[in-house]
C-alpha cells in the first residue's frame, strides 16, 4: 500500500519524504488556509513547492463548484507541472463531468468526498485516476468507513477497473491497519499518523535491554 501525506505543511512534507515512504502528496482549500496560504498566485508557487520535494502525484484541489471554472482551474493546475500535479475534483455531477473531459486528455484527476459505492462506480467510469471515499468522516456520524472501502475495492476489482482507491480522512495507525486489511491502494494521512506505526512499546523496551548489553561490552 502506497503512504501519500495529506498536509500543506512543507515542513512536514520533507520530514515525511527524508522517511523514504512517501510516494505522494494530498492536499486541499483547508490545508492551505491552515498554513496561512492566501491569494491564487502564492497557492500555485505553493504547490510547485510541494512538487518540488517528492516525487509522487501531488493532488490540488480546485475551488470551483461550476464544470466550466473547474475546467479553467484544472488546466491551471495541471499546467504547474504536467506530470505530478493530479486535478482533484469534487464527487458532484459538474466534478464527474470535469474528470471526463480530463480523463480524456490524459490528465491525472481525484475524485474526492466520495461517500458511498455508486459515487466511487460513477467516478472510474468517468476515468478517475484516484478516488478519494472518507472513511473517518463516516465513523463520525456512526457509519462504517472501512465497510465502503473494502466495498469500493472489491468493485473495482471485480469490473477491473483502473482507478485507484484512496483511502482518505484516515485518522489513527488502526485506521492505516485496516486500509491495508481490505486491500486499499493508498492512505492519505497526517505525519502523526504515518509515524504511530513506528512506536511499540517492545520495540522501545527491546532497544533500552541491546543498549545496557552494548553498554557492558564496552
Amino acid at each position: 500500500m502506497k503512504f501519500f501525506i495529506d498536509t500543506a505543511n512543507l515542513e512536514q512534507i520533507h520530514k515525511a519524504q527524508s522517511l523514504g515512504i512517501l510516494d505522494g502528496v494530498t492536499t486541499n482549500p483547508s490545508l492551505m488556509a491552515k498554513e496561512g496560504v492566501k491569494g491564487l498566485d502564492n497557492i500555485y508557487d505553493h504547490y510547485k513547492a510541494i512538487c518540488n520535494i517528492v516525487d509522487g502525484p501531488v493532488s490540488a484541489e480546485v475551488f470551483a463548484n461550476d464544470l466550466d471554472g473547474m475546467i479553467k482551474e484544472g488546466e491551471i493546475l495541471h499546467a504547474l507541472d504536467p506530470k505530478k500535479i493530479t486535478i482533484k475534483l469534487p464527487c458532484t455531477e459538474d466534478g464527474i463531468k470535469a474528470v471526463k473531459y480530463f480523463s480524456e486528455k490524459g490528465y491525472a484527476t481525484n475524485c474526492t468526498l466520495v461517500f458511498t459505492v455508486g459515487q466511487a462506480l460513477l467516478a472510474a467510469k468517468a476515468g478517475a485516476t484516484f478516488v478519494s471515499p472518507f472513511i473517518g468522516r463516516l465513523d463520525d456520524i456512526g457509519s462504517d468507513g472501512i465497510a465502503l472501502l473494502k466495498q469500493i475495492v472489491d468493485m473495482y476489482n471485480y469490473y477491473e477497473f483502473d482507478t485507484q482507491v484512496l483511502a482518505a480522512s484516515v485518522r489513527h495507525s488502526r485506521h492505516i491497519l485496516r486500509c491495508i486489511e481490505v486491500g486499499a491502494d493508498i492512505a492519505t494521512c497526517p505525519l502523526n499518523t504515518i509515524l504511530d506505526l513506528v512506536n511499540h512499546p517492545l520495540t522501545q523496551k527491546g532497544v533500552e535491554i541491546f543498549n545496557k548489553d552494548a553498554d557492558k561490552m564496552r
